[in-house]
């Protein structure tokens, strides 16, 4: 599964640290089934979608750069 390779032993600087892979799994919600990734995003994008900072920067993305 792709939501599962994460580079463990990876050399790379970024990866180093104990809690760097655990933060991403976290922040991946690596630990729920598929049902409850998608109750939390279409959670995630209901709140979105009624936030005043949604509502701004669209705005602003609209005047600076035209988009919709």
């Amino acid at each position: 599964k792709p939501r599962s390779s994460l580079p463990a032993g990876s050399q790379l600087p970024c990866f180093h640290g104990s809690s760097t892979i655990r933060n991403l799994k976290e922040r991946f919600h690596m630990n729920m089934t598929e049902e409850q990734l998608q109750l939390l995003i279409e959670q995630m994008v209901d709140g979105s979608m009624r936030s005043i900072t949604t509502k701004l920067y669209d705005g602003f993305q609209y005047l600076t750069n035209g988009i919709m």
